[in-house]
This record gives C-alpha cells, structure tokens and sequence, in this order.
C-alpha cells in the first residue's frame, strides 16, 4: 500500500434533497468537495446561516470558559490522550432534539457571570464610596445641607492643612468654621455664614480652590451603613450566582456537545456554497478514494434520487494525495507530511523510509533503559488509552524507536548508562558484568565510525533505488539506469579505497574497489550530460555540478552526514555515565544510595528527554536531507474530505476517522 487512488465524483440530485445528501457527505467523511465553477448555473448563499451558527458556538464557548473558571476539570496524566466521545448516529439525532434547552443554560451560565461581573463592580464602587467618607464620619449632617433660613452652609474641601480659627481669620466676614479633616494635600471642612455674607464667603474660599462635595440626604455615617449594606447584597448575589454556576458542573460534555455540532453545522453549510445549481437540481463534484467509491454510490442512489457519475481524472487535475500503509510503515507517515506529501508523479516515500527511520532513531538513543521506557510507555497508551488515529501512529511511531533503541542499547551495553556496572562494583563489591553484545562503543569509536557511514551509503542507495523504480515505472527506463548504476559503481569503488585512510582494508577490496570506481566515474562522465546536445556539451555536463563533480562532492557531504549517528549514540552514554557517576560520589554506602537513586531519576529523566528530542530532529534530517534528496520532490495536496470535524466527538459509522 501507499498512495491510494482517487477517482473524480460527480453527483446530480433534486435541490430539495441537498441538505440532507449533504449531509450523508458528511457523515461518511470520504468526499472531497471541489467549487464547481459554471458561468450558467446558480450558488447558494449561506453567509448568514453560517453567521447564525457561529454565533450560537459563541455563546457556548463563553459558557464552556465560565464553567472552566468556576468548576475545574479534574484532569489526571492521561487526560490529554482521552480522546473523543464516539456516538451512534441514533444517540446523535436523540441529543439535536435537546439543543435549545443547551442554549437555555449556556445563556443562563453567561448571565450568572454577567451578574457577577456586574456585583463585583458594585463592590469596587461601594467600597472606594466608603473611603471617601471615612474622612467626613466626624459630620452628623446631612452631606446636601445647604443652611438655615437665615444662613448659608459650605462643604467640601480646600487644598493645603487648615485649622479651624485660620481659615476663619481669611475669610473676611463673620462665619463658623470647622475642620472636620485635616492633612498636608487638602482639608474637608464645614462653613456657616449669615446670607448677607454667603456672597464674600464663597468668593474668600473659592480664591483657596474650595470644592463644594456632592453628597446625598444622609449623614456620611448613614451613608457608609448603606454602603455597607450594597456590598453585602453584592456579595451574596456573587455568591448565589457562583453556587448557581457550580450547579453545572455536570453539563460541560453537553456545552462539547454544542461547540462540536454547531461547528459541523457551519461547515455543512460553507460546503453548500461549493455546489451549483439551477432551479431543480444541484451539482456536486470532488474526489473520492477508489476503494469506497463503490459503497458510496451504491448507498446514495438507495437513499436519494441521484444520478452518479465516477470518472478518472484528467492529467491537468489538482488531484490531492491520500496515502494508505501497513502498521508498520503509516506511523512515519506524519514526518514526510512535515516535508512534503508526494507530488502526482512522485512515489510514497515511506515504505522505503520507515525501516531506516526506526533503525536510526535506535541508533542515535542507543540505550536499552531508555527504550524500555519509551515501549512501557507507548505500549500502555495504546492499550489503555482512547487515542485518535493520528495519535495512535505517533505512539506506534515511538514504540518501534524504543523497541530499535533496546535493540542497539543491548548491542553496546547501555542500560541506563553503566548503571549496572556501577551497582556491582559500589555496592556488591563484585567485578562488573560485560554487558555489550557487540562493542563498546567509546572503546570502538572508529570501528562504530565507519558502521555508521556503511549504514549512510546503504541508505543513500535505498534513495537511488526508490528514483529508479520511480523513473522505471514512468516508463524512463534508460534514464533510471543511468542515475542509478554510474552512482552504485562510483560509491561502491570509493568507498573501501577511502576507509583504508582509517583502518586496514583487505587488499582484493581496495583492488576491486579501484575498477568499481573506475566504471562508474566513466559511466557519470558519459551519460550525465545526455540531455546536452553536441559532445563538448555532453562531456562538459558529464564532468561538471550535474555529472562527476556534483555526484562525488555531493556524496561525500551526504556520507559524512551520518556521522552524527556516532556523535548522538556517544553523547547519550557518555552523559548518562556521568550521571551515575556523580550518583556514586559519596564514600558512605547510605548516603550513596540515597544519592544515587536521586541522581539517577532526575538526571536520566534530563538525559532521555534532550536525547529523544535529538534523535527525532536528527533522524528527521537524515531522512529529509539525505535520502529525499536523491528520488522526491514532493509539494503534492493533501486529501481533505468533507467530514465532520470535530474536537469532542466521534461516530461509529466514520470510514476514516481522523
């Protein structure tokens, strides 16, 4: 398997039956929906439709963030990998039936907190209210006494420190002053004069930037009482309206419920935009995998007045990509989709990659108590967890790079580092085990060094391999032979003439090596430049970037690439020693153990987690640098049917789920 066929759909029906087809679209997931553009037919304008259901997904989702705030998720390691709720479609059609009465309680979820915000307010401003009277509590009057009938009443504040008998000498005419409030930036104060005098007074204080208060019928005691009261009524409002939320706690599945099925509402309606119509029919066209295009067209036509029609598509059509494998190869499947899905002419580069992937991965890692970790772990999501597809190949991903790891780990001895040693030797006094079943690889670093560029050319030859059977298969059969024997020979002759520079290399290999290179360099100058016209031109492209130069400059980079398959697999032992080591420091046994044990929890978790995050980004360029080079171009379209996407819920009727 690897990328499954698409064939185009075409399907004519009634207009009165568009929805409901629609959705069976929908619901199979196996559709892509294309624009069909046709000057003499009609489109359908959902704008407002989809304005409606996001707008209601808007008060759902305000109510989902107020149940958040108030009744937390209890949440344990796992939650994240729970995955969806998958429904009947029957339990679905029951749940639709109660929308409205959702709506009712995520509206009244919004106005609790709307009256909280609203009560919490209050509070601010009755409390900042009592503040500023508290400098008034020693005036029993009324705040708007404004006198008597023969007299005139002044409050408010004057800027600077008063005393009462001062500000009273500068007023000018006979008034009682008091000072009910004193301090350095302004003073609150209380002034009674006769009317004849209310003119010459009020200038005398208004001439000390006098601010006349504005204040109720009551006394500012009563006034702080009330107030008081206000902030009681608020509280208990807030309080009533936070029990009344908390009431809730149970309804967040259903609040999922309605984000998930107005999203599919809007997108059911965004997908009726894309068909065209006259007065009687619709017209929907997209592409549909060839394995269910026979399922699909045969339960339409028994459900639905309809008219199908499945084509191939033509060699100018945008036709996306959907890629099919095995277990063990689907899992890579998510790293060439971040470089690039293979274009139309290009072949699934995963099965040639999945291999050497997991094999790397190992490589780099390389020790077995790490793998084992990530085995445990991978494993126990994939049995007990209910993860999504996409999800499940990540794990699967991970559990084949543990299950490699424990592999080279056993094969240089690497188990948590040298644990094991460090334990026999510090603690049972007995001479440490020989654990590697192959090497060690610190005592073997130029040995491990060259197994390391053996296994770049193999899987440079593998990327040579996949361009030939590329080419082959496009019916290019001269031009697969030559871009991939000339290469073969040239590698293959090169390279124990070049490992003789490192260690000794039997005689009759050098020797076989020398006529292998000879060939192939012939071969690169002869038929690398065979798209040049005239011989000058072909020899000189024979010799130049695209012919003998670029093939032994470009190989050369690329086989020293894969030396970081030794720096990576060296880095994690070499540090997971150390942290045993620092363990073990402690001459006294108890406080070594204890030590120890801390040490090697922490530093190990530390070491696994840089160590796993390198192996993925240098496994990854391996693959995406060195072996993409040689055979994929990519930039293909990715498949995306008409489905529902959701992020709560799933059906059981789904072919794909996602």
């Amino acid at each position: 398997m690897a990328k499954l066929k698409l064939q185009r759909i075409e399907l004519v029906a009634p207009l009165s039956q568009r929805k409901k087809i629609i959705e069976y679209l929908q619901r199979r997931g196996v559709v892509e929906l294309t624009d069909r553009a046709d000057e003499g037919l009609q489109k359908m304008d959902t704008a407002g439709s989809v304005a409606q259901f996001e707008n209601a997904r808007g008060i759902a989702l305000a109510a989902q963030s107020v149940l958040h705030d108030y009744v937390p998720a209890k949440k344990g390691m796992f939650a994240s990998f729970a995955g969806k709720h998958v429904w009947k479609t029957d339990d679905f059609g029951l749940q639709v039936k109660k929308i409205d009465d959702y709506l009712r309680v995520c509206r009244d979820i919004n106005a609790r907190r709307a009256a909280i915000t609203q009560a919490k307010a209050g509070v601010v401003r009755a409390t900042m209210q009592i503040d500023q009277l508290q400098a008034w509590q020693a005036f029993d009057l009324p705040l708007d006494f404004e006198g008597t009938a023969s007299t005139t009443a002044f409050i408010g504040t004057v800027p600077g420190l008063y005393k009462s008998d001062l500000l009273a000498e500068q007023l000018g005419a006979p008034a009682e002053v008091e000072v009910l409030y004193a301090a350095a930036e302004q003073s609150n104060v209380f002034v009674l004069c006769h009317k004849a005098n209310e003119a010459e007074v009020y200038a005398a204080l208004r001439e000390r930037g006098f601010a006349a208060l504005s204040g109720g019928n009551l006394s500012p005691a009563e006034q702080s009482a009330q107030y008081t009261g206000a902030i009681a009524a608020y509280t208990a409002e807030i309080e009533q309206s936070e029990a009344a939320i908390r009431g809730y706690a149970d309804f967040m599945q259903n609040i999922e419920f309605l984000l998930d099925y107005f999203d599919m509402r809007a997108q059911k309606y965004e997908a009726l935009q894309s068909l065209a119509m006259t007065q009687n029919v619709f017209i929907a066209e997209g592409y549909i995998p060839e394995k269910y295009a026979a399922q699909i067209t045969a339960e339409l036509e028994q459900k639905y007045t309809i008219a199908i029609e499945i084509t191939e598509p033509d060699a100018e059509d945008d036709v996306p990509v959907l890629l099919q494998n095995n277990a063990f190869v689907a899992p890579v499947e998510s790293v060439t989709a971040m470089y690039a899905l293979p274009a139309k002419d290009d072949i699934d580069p995963n099965p040639v990659m999945a291999f050497f992937y997991y094999f790397f991965f190992g490589l780099m890692l390389s020790d077995a108590g790490y793998g084992l970790l990530l085995v445990l772990g991978c494993g126990f999501a994939l049995w007990k967890l209910n993860l999504t597809r996409r999800m499940r190949n990540n794990m699967k991903m991970f559990l084949y790079c543990g299950i490699s790891t424990i592999f080279w780990g056993a094969m240089f001895g690497s188990w948590f580092g040298d644990i094991i040693p460090v334990i026999f030797t510090q603690f049972l006094h007995r001479p440490a085990p020989q654990l590697a079943i192959w090497m060690d690889p610190v005592a073997n670093t130029m040995k491990l060094l060259l197994v390391c560029f053996g296994l770049g050319i193999v899987h440079l030859f593998a990327g040579v391999g996949a361009n030939f059977y590329k080419l082959w298969k496009a019916g290019q059969k001269f031009d697969a032979l030559c871009e991939s024997i000339p290469v073969y020979l040239t590698i293959l002759g090169v390279a124990p003439i070049a490992a003789g520079i490192l260690t000794t290399v039997p005689a009759y290999l050098s020797n076989y090596g020398k006529y292998f290179a000879l060939a192939g360099v012939v071969l690169i100058v002869l038929t690398a430049g065979r798209a040049n016209k005239g011989i000058i031109k072909k020899l000189s492209g024979g010799l130049g970037l695209n012919g003998l130069y670029g093939i032994i400059a470009g190989y050369l980079g690329d086989i020293i690439s894969y030396s970081r398959l030794l720096a990576l697999g060296l880095c994690t032992g070499i540090i997971a020693g150390v942290v045993n080591m620092l363990g073990a420091l402690p001459s006294n046994p108890a406080l070594k153990a204890v030590l120890l044990a801390v040490v090697f929890v922490l530093g190990h978790a530390l070491n696994m987690a840089i160590n796993v995050l390198g192996a993925y980004v240098h496994t990854n360029r391996l693959q995406f640098v060195e072996m993409f080079g040689k055979f994929y171009s990519g930039g293909g379209r990715a498949y995306e049917p008409f489905k529902m996407k959701t992020k709560y819920i799933t059906f059981k009727e789904d072919l794909l789920n996602d």
